[in-house]
């Protein structure tokens, strides 16, 4: 296990490059004793605390579950769908649907509409290994018809299988965002379905179905979250996320942990930053790399029992609800895997460790 260094500082999100479209459309404080929420808006410098309080410790408190060869992750199959799952997917959307999609088409509606044909419109290169696929809806007016949270499947036969890809993806757009799905996918070498994407070109067409409902969502239906994630485990973090900060009903604090490998690696980053720095007082990032540059001042490492310690509320804490997602390994290092798609499993890993019950994790 390598050593874990803090510090604290501001990391700057990747240079983006565009692929033109084929239609060139141009909490209070947390009573923790090292967690507090700042008064005003974030800064460099604002987790520097935080991580040099668990430093001492971390230096062997360190899972490795993003490259071990022990364990070989295999990214796509977190909550690999099953026939069983791809039932659950209702016919009508939830109470909770925003009055917009309840007053618009929607383009998923579940039940027994099966798979439907979406066009790539266009596709944004994000760094070395990740892209945005933005996907166009059949009608320009029609919204996804996804709520909170919950994911589509998408599907594809190769010409020398026997049998299709079908794998989950939780969308990065908004829930009322109308014409166009976007998908924010990485590469995996070991991935069909994500090779598949990285091939396809602007004016192809993927099979989609849905909506698979995750955790139903309700405003301040918890005080304060966790948002546990590893790698392009973010999504579904992101998606939850987005919908608390853009309700002004919703009052939830929330905390983000995030796991990489690299720094280019980190996705999303601007769009949580900008939650920080506006929310300042209920939104609070901290990002763990395994290899960090030089420069680097916040975690380094792998996510660790003491600086999930440091970072998140006690355990006794009421109206507290830890949501994890990443590679199997960091499931298995922060609260056991899943027993199935529709079953959350045993609890265990670093959060039972620290005193968490089942009813206060939800695995993605």
């Amino acid at each position: 296990m390598k050593a874990l260094n803090f510090g604290g500082g501001a990391v700057e999100l990747p240079t983006i490059r565009r692929i033109k479209s084929s239609h060139d459309e141009d909490i209070s404080p947390a009573q923790h004793p090292f967690r507090r929420y700042a008064a005003g808006p974030s800064t460099s410098s604002s987790n520097t605390a935080l991580y040099a309080l668990g430093a001492a410790a971390l230096g062997g408190g360190g899972y490795y579950y993003y490259s071990s060869a022990r364990s070989k992750p295999k990214p796509e199959s977190v909550a690999p769908p099953t026939s069983s799952e791809q039932e659950t997917i209702p016919s009508n959307t939830s109470p909770s649907a925003s009055a917009l999609q309840a007053a618009t088409s929607r383009a998923f509606t579940g039940g027994d509409q099966g798979f439907i044909s979406l066009k790539l419109d266009s596709v944004e290169i994000l760094n070395h290994n990740t892209k945005r696929f933005r996907f166009a809806l059949p009608s320009s007016d029609d919204v996804s018809g996804l709520q909170i949270a919950s994911a589509l499947l998408t599907r594809f036969k190769g010409s020398e299988m026997d049998k299709p890809v079908v794998r989950p993806y939780t969308p990065t757009s908004d829930e009322d965002q109308k014409g166009y799905i976007d998908l924010v996918v990485k590469k995996y070498a070991d991935g069909p379905m994500s090779r598949h994407l990285h091939d396809m070109v602007p004016g192809q067409r993927l099979d989609f179905k849905g909506p698979i409902p995750k955790y139903r969502w309700e405003p301040n239906k918890h005080k304060h979250i966790a948002l546990i994630a590893g790698g392009s485990g973010i999504t579904p973090m992101y998606q939850l996320a987005r919908a608390i900060f853009k309700n002004p009903d919703d009052k939830t604090k929330v905390t983000l942990v995030f796991g990489n490998v690299t720094e280019e690696d980190i996705l999303l980053k601007s769009e949580f930053e900008h939650l920080e720095n506006t929310y300042p007082n209920r939104f609070r990032a901290f990002y763990v790399l395994e290899k960090p540059p030089q420069s680097w001042r916040q975690g380094s490492g792998y996510i660790s029992k003491e600086l999930l310690q440091t970072v998140l509320p006690e355990p006794k804490e009421e109206g507290f609800k830890a949501f994890v997602c990443g590679p199997p390994g960091m499931y298995r290092a922060v609260s056991g895997t899943k027993k199935s798609p529709q079953e959350q499993g045993e609890l265990t890993g670093i959060l039972k460790e620290l005193g968490y019950t089942a009813d206060q994790v939800y695995k993605f």
